[in-house]
């Protein structure tokens, strides 16, 4: 019997490693891993567990890898994940589900490109790879390399994809994952493949580094869109970095089943090595989505408080992760259209954990054609269709203003102001924008219906309470679009611990930040160009922000930018604070801007310090900083 169940599990991850790798996926990567781990307990020496992919058996040409391409160990339990981690400091970054990839320069010029195939050996794809725009054809930085990272497809370039395909005579892709594998995977029209990205997060060298994240700021100094990462200490602050991709997972931009966490010091690579299958440093902790089979219902658009209408599906309640589920999003207009969704159709929909409940795909079409509103649910304005965007133009419509307040409301921690007294609030003409709110008068919420003078003057009072506020806190609640708690908290400790100071970031201030991405970086600053307006007039009407005790931009140090590199005598986190306290600023990468690099190496092994030597930049060790905190 158990030799039976053996063969049969080695049979179905076999078929199903195929299919994923022909970018067919048949099932979800959670019961993939089901069927692994029952083969595992079984027969732990399974060679069907040691296969890293699936050689394709097209007739093309394959090039093999000088250095394996290795799948990752993972876990779907925080708790396994913090055991882990340890005492040691790691980098994470979003596990983005798209395709492998590899890619060689010479002499900084790219020579090849290539999957991951199974590991050893991967197909040679350098004539697709030169389509995908964001992927560097040549570099300046270094000569002889390769870099490691992941094809995907943006949201928005897989409907314009769909709708060139439909063009062409093809067969509509069926979602953002398996279109990657499918375009990478063609003999013809590969020109499709300039509707793919590529993010790059691992860099393979002779330049000497200590840490891991300082592969990843070489590569964006390169030109290589990297994603942004984050720092964790001993393993801090794991639980609002899973929260912030599960947020992501829902409603970002791209495909993401997880994270990724890396040990930051490379002498643990070294020591720790790697198994025929994964690296033991690396660890990728794994969304478990729970899938059903419903029914659409009905289809209902609701508008944000930037006027995009999303639509949602009511489904025939299903259980999913322990909760009923009744609705469910279907991201944006595009996705709708793309699939021509409708009142009857069967669908696929995920849940994992307490995200969101989202859509995956169709399984059995109703009749009748896709219908959307043309003219806003709110207003009845004109609607506008952009990209894979539905949405209303109109500034003042209700629905918009009404969720752009309701999010501060939450966000500044107002109490006792519910969507229904809002929506009363707003009826009556008492309350038109956010600082509408700080205009209010005890008289006024005596105009709502059931509210007496006590009930008044407490709602009073607790819109008077948010009138002081924290830096981190006011960003989130004025709704800057790109900036989680993290990120804010980031961009404070690099000094920008004001208002003004925020309003004056540009894109290349912020992609000097430690973690931050061109992509993201360019998003916030313009988010807040728009904001600005809104921000001075909540100022005028009494909202006062706390400066953030960080970085005072006085003291011994004021006016001076620092980048650190290499083992210091303490954690690298003391010395940055200490650089913050006495008004210095800390840089991630050695520019023409860095006023001191340091270090407490001698021989520059690092690429930061023959940087700082090439530019001219002075290099101290950990006892000169010391000494120049000293008055």
């Amino acid at each position: 019997m158990k030799v039976n169940r053996i063969h049969e599990l080695e049979r179905l991850i076999l078929h199903h490693k195929e299919r994923y790798y022909r970018g067919k996926a048949e099932i979800s990567d959670e019961k993939y891993d089901m069927l692994e781990g029952e083969l595992k307990k079984l027969d732990i020496n399974n060679p069907v567990l040691g296969l890293i992919g699936f050689k394709q058996l097209e007739n093309v040409a394959k090039v093999e890898h000088q250095r394996k391409m290795l799948s990752l160990d993972k876990t779907y339990e925080e708790k396994d994940l913090t055991k882990w981690i340890g005492k040691e400091d790691v980098v994470s970054v979003f596990k983005i589900d798209g395709s492998s990839c590899s890619l060689v320069y010479e002499n900084g010029h790219l020579l090849v490109a290539k999957t991951r195939g199974d590991g050893s050996v991967g197909e040679n794809i350098t004539r697709k790879a030169l389509f995908i725009p964001d992927l560097p054809k040549s570099v300046k930085k270094l000569k002889n390399f390769e870099v490691r990272g992941e094809v995907y497809c943006l949201e928005s370039k897989f409907f314009q994809l769909t709708d060139e395909m439909k063009a062409l005579g093809l067969e509509s892709p069926t979602s953002q994952r398996n279109i990657v594998a499918g375009l990478l995977g063609r003999k013809e029209n590969i020109q499709l493949c300039r509707h793919l990205s590529f993010q790059a997060f691992d860099l393979l060298t002779d330049e000497k580094f200590k840490k891991e994240h300082e592969k990843l700021d070489l590569l964006k100094e390169m030109g290589f869109i990297t994603p942004d990462y984050e720092i964790h200490q001993s393993g801090k602050n794991l639980s609002s970095i899973i929260k912030e991709a599960k947020d992501f997972s829902t409603s970002g931009d791209y495909l993401i089943d997880g994270l990724v966490f890396v040990y930051d010091d490379l002498r643990l690579h070294e020591e720790l090595g790697e198994t025929s299958h994964h690296p033991r440093y690396k660890m990728a902790f794994k969304f478990a989505g729970d899938t059903k089979i419903t029914t659409i219902n009905e289809i209902q658009w609701g508008v944000s408080r930037s006027g995009t209408l999303t639509p949602v599906a009511l489904v025939a309640p299903v259980e999913l992760s322990g909760a009923m589920i009744g609705r469910v999003t279907l991201h944006n207009f595009g996705l709708a259209r793309n699939f021509e969704l409708k009142p009857g159709d069967k669908i696929e929909i995920i849940r994992s954990g307490e995200v969101i409940p989202k859509f995956l795909g169709v399984t059995e079409r109703a009749r009748g054609k896709f219908v959307y509103p043309e003219n806003c649910p709110s207003c009845n304005s004109e609607l506008k269709i952009e990209d894979i965007w539905l949405f209303c133009e109109n500034e003042r419509c209700p629905a918009k203003v009404k969720e752009e307040i309701l999010n501060y409301i939450h966000k500044s921690g107002v109490e006792d102001i519910s969507d229904k007294r809002l929506e009363e609030l707003i009826l009556k003409g008492l309350v038109q924008t956010i600082p509408d709110l700080y205009r209010l008068s005890e008289e006024d919420f005596l105009k709502l219906d059931k509210v007496k003078e006590k009930l008044a003057s407490k709602m009073f009072e607790n819109i008077s309470k948010t009138k002081e506020q924290t830096l981190t806190q006011f960003i989130s609640a004025i709704g800057i679009e790109g900036v989680s708690t993290a990120k804010s908290e980031k961009i404070i400790d690099q000094g920008y611990n004001t208002i003004d100071k925020i309003l004056s970031l540009t894109a290349e201030k912020m992609i000097a930040i430690e973690g931050f991405a061109e992509k993201s970086s360019t998003e916030i600053v313009s988010s807040l160009k728009r904001k600005e307006r809104l921000i001075r007039e909540l100022l005028s009407v009494g909202v006062k922000l706390k400066t953030e005790e960080i970085n005072t931009g006085s003291g011994p140090l004021a006016g001076m930018k620092f980048c650190i590199t290499g083992e210091l005598s303490t954690p690298r986190a003391e010395f940055e604070k200490l650089i913050k306290k006495n008004g210095g600023v800390m840089v991630s990468s050695v520019s023409k801007n860095t006023t001191y690099l340091v270090t407490n190496e001698t021989d520059g092994g690092s690429s930061k310090f023959v940087k700082a030597k090439d530019l001219g930049i002075l290099i101290i060790n950990e006892a000169v900083l010391i000494k120049m905190t000293i008055n």
